[in-house]
């Protein structure tokens, strides 16, 4: 992993990422704050929403005492004293009510905290606000100060995690006594003796997992070669004829192959798709790809602009993008005739028109699959495949900004890497069978972008198309509410543009082949002015300027309602009342459309989207809701209550995974400790398969699985809970587990996540560095994309 920091004493502006024209400093409830330093820890493979959110809450780097502050920050878990543990039903007799904005824990396992000495550290804290403490040299070493600008997250910091003395990338895959080839001779400042980096610049093998490397378990050999933190699983010392010993690394199933170290592939995890080369990016960047089909299209939407009474006919689009070869250069295409000198803008010479929404390859939502939110961090492939086998029929790529993947920048493309078991079909079992849907074919992993100008959106969606082969669809965010995201015109703020984001969503369908585009959406950006009901009817329908010359709607497959506005964020309770509203309007709008007797406005049958089947409305898109699911109780109420297709789940499968094995089954799980345990060992070792086995893949691994645990440890067990369902906002007084394993999986602690992810990946690196990305007793946490 690259070094990338910008030193803490250096005011320098950061790239915005969704146009990096702009130069930006940190978001400020004050406008007349003095500038901000720009992140200093912002990760090479962070992705680009990840790097806004960062930048964002990045505050004063005043550097005062905030000692004072930890001092003074009450920790925010409700504490309960023996009288007021005292239940309603013990005082009087009569059977108790549930008290709000409180978890009902059984009296046995509530702990008197009077007996409990108060921490000698504050979670709080964790969250800064400007004030930022210089970190200590310990392992989950922290800074912070009192709580600023709500949802704030400043100055984050992870250390790193490398070897002593770095093996140099030649000498990491081959025996001792391979020939050297390293470009840089005696001069490279990287170590080439194998016995001396194994002995003095690489911590001791790993001895979780049984001590075998779970990389080379499953493909026979290991990307990290040398660099293992698994090695001496893979590799042997043979003794030569002449009484020489090398070290040389075993493959499992190929022993007598050398391991290619030139293969771009092998460096991919396990199991991996959607993995574009090094060559495509290349060309992106330096723009040899050619969006055929977008430019085609853009320069029709720009004529009808200036030339309103110019017609509506939609172009006939080119092929495909243009093709490049091995070094980037664009590859011309010779017309069927012969004709060398007819080749124009690289293009193919064949026509193909544009795929109609109707005829794009059918999707699939009905109550036997709910979808996993794209989540922001958390959502990432080692947690989604954890998420598959518990029974996620629809995963969500987290939220890829559509600049720098047209810029081939490498940390947004990773983020439509999946993992196979994403590319089977999801679960089907309708009451009607849907029209010309083809089971087969259909998939769970769906990217979702976001863009803040039209151009932009087709251009992503039209490469994407192009270079990811596996996608079960492509999604407009228009939920996110990150100020820098909302600044330009993306996420959240194009719900203050439904005109605009009709245009955009069209042409997205436009360019995207057969692939559907669907689009999530919040109910509006500010409190108690919704407008997404306007909205759900412009996209179903097509807005007045459509219908005027006959285009119809702009052909979405499925529309996602996340039940907050822009300014509530992720605070309160979502509103499913009025998720309910707009999932009735959907259906009733298959009503008016059969009012249409005006044939110049009645839409084109091939405009209406794919998800019709016998039964239901004509052409209507799939609804789904969005919002505090905790349990398949929250679930099945949300699908009967308010008529959405599906549901989608965020914060509910961050706490708990199994939540779609509950629904699956339609009953509480009361899982053991030794369960839970189980599925943080399986995400290790799902990580190291992905991001690798060596001293930088076991120190990303971990870094992600303490963000997971850092919602997983609001899980209260079912077998403790005083009443049931458990809900979203309720906090837990202070109880012990049913063990002590169980305890410490509910420990808010951070140290206590450390001490949990050692079990699996061994003693933190001495410069590792954690601090939660929110307080670990937050419950208005962020994490939806």
């Amino acid at each position: 992993m690259a070094e990338g920091r910008t030193a803490p004493d250096v005011e320098r502006p950061s790239a915005n990422p969704l146009d990096q024209s702009e130069r930006l400093d940190a978001g400020s409830a004050d406008d007349s704050t003095k500038r901000a330093n720009p992140q200093a820890d912002i990760l090479p493979g962070d992705s680009a929403a990840t790097k806004a959110e960062k930048i964002e809450r990045h505050g004063d780097t005043s550097n005062g005492d905030v000692n004072a502050d930890f001092e003074q920050s009450a920790p925010k878990r409700r504490k309960m004293d023996q009288e007021s543990a005292l239940t309603a039903a013990e005082r009087t007799g009569d059977q108790p009510e549930r008290k709000k904005g409180v978890t009902p824990i059984k009296k046995e396992f509530l702990v008197d905290i009077s007996r409990i000495l108060e921490p000698t550290h504050d979670d709080d804290a964790a969250e800064a606000s400007g004030k930022t403490a210089q970190p200590p040299q310990t392992v989950g070493g922290k800074s912070g100060r009192k709580k600023g600008k709500g949802g704030q997250n400043h100055n984050r910091q992870f250390g790193r995690s490398r070897d002593e003395i770095q093996l140099c990338m030649s000498r990491a895959k081959v025996d001792e006594f391979a020939s050297p080839t390293c470009q840089f001779g005696e001069k490279c400042k990287y170590e080439h003796d194998i016995r001396r980096y194994l002995k003095d610049g690489k911590r001791e093998d790993l001895a979780t997992f049984g001590s075998i490397c779970p990389v080379w378990e499953v493909k026979g050999k290991c990307s990290a070669g040398w660099r293992c933190r698994f090695a001496g699983s893979h590799s042997k010392e043979i003794e030569h004829e002449d009484g020489r010993k090398e070290l040389v690394l075993v493959e499992r199933e190929k022993p007598g192959e050398q391991l290619n170290g030139d293969d771009e592939m092998e460096e991919e995890g396990v199991g991996v798709v959607n993995v574009i080369s090094n060559a495509a990016k290349i060309s992106l960047r330096k723009k040899h790809i050619q969006t055929v089909k977008s430019d085609q299209y853009l320069q029709w939407m720009n004529e009808h602009n200036q030339d309103p009474t110019n017609g509506r006919t939609r172009p006939d689009l080119k092929a495909a993008v243009g093709l490049v070869d091995d070094e980037g250069i664009p590859i011309k295409i010779t017309p069927s005739n012969g004709d060398s000198n007819g080749v124009h803008d690289n293009r193919a010479s064949y026509v193909e028109p544009p795929f109609r929404a109707s005829e794009k390859r059918r999707i699939y939502y009905g109550p036997e699959t709910p979808v996993l939110a794209p989540l922001t961090t958390q959502g990432n492939l080692p947690f989604r495949r954890l998420c598959v086998s518990l029974g996620a029929q629809v995963t969500w790529s987290e939220m890829a900004m559509g600049l720098p993947l047209v810029q081939g920048e490498k940390g947004e493309w990773a983020l439509m890497k999946a993992h196979e078991s994403e590319t089977t079909p999801p679960a089907y079992s309708p009451k009607n069978p849907v029209l010309d849907y083809n089971h087969s074919k259909d998939l769970k992993f769906g990217a979702q972008i976001a863009a803040n100008k039209p151009w932009l959106a087709l251009k992503t969606t039209e490469i994407l198309t192009s270079l990811c082969p596996q996608l079960r669809a492509i999604d407009l965010n228009c939920g996110c509410p990150i100020d820098l995201v909302c600044r330009q015109g993306a996420g959240s703020a194009l719900l203050d543009s439904h005109a605009k984001l009709e245009k955009t969503l069209r042409g997205m369908n436009a360019v995207s082949g057969e692939t559907p585009i669907t689009v999530k959406i919040r109910m509006g950006t500010k409190d108690k002015h919704p407008t997404a009901e306007k909205l759900c009817q412009r996209l179903v329908l097509g807005g007045p300027e459509a219908q005027d010359h006959g285009e119809g709607p702009c052909g979405v497959a499925a529309i996602t309602l996340h039940g907050r506005s822009k300014q509530q964020r992720y605070t309160r309770s979502a509103d499913w009342q009025y998720i309910a509203d707009c999932a009735s309007l959907v259906k009733k709008l298959k009503a008016e459309r059969s009012n249409i007797t005006d044939t110049a406005r009645e839409p084109d049958a091939r405009d209406l989207p794919a998800s019709s089947f016998s039964g239901t409305g004509e052409g209507l898109p799939y609804f789904c809701g969005n919002g505090d699911i905790l349990s398949h109780v929250d679930y099945t109420a949300h699908l009967q209550d308010t008529g959405v297709d599906a549901c989608m789940i965020a914060r509910g499968a961050l706490i708990k995974p199994w939540i779609f094995e509950e629904i699956q089954q339609n009953q509480y799980l009361d899982k053991s400790a030794s369960e839970r345990l189980g599925y943080i060992e399986q995400f290790a070792r799902n990580g190291l398969e992905y991001w690798g086995s060596d001293e930088i893949g076991v120190g990303t691994t971990r870094r992600f699985l303490l963000e997971w645990l850092s919602f997983s440890c609001r899980y209260v067990p079912i077998g403790i809970l005083d009443e049931l369902p458990p809900r979203f906002g309720d906090r837990p007084p202070a109880f012990q587990g049913r063990s002590e394993l169980e305890t410490l999986l509910s420990s808010g602690d951070y140290r206590d996540w450390i001490k949990i992810s050692e079990m699996f990946l061994g003693p933190a690196h001495k410069d590792f560095q954690f601090q939660p990305k929110h307080k670990s007793n937050s419950y208005e946490i962020e994490a939806e994309g």
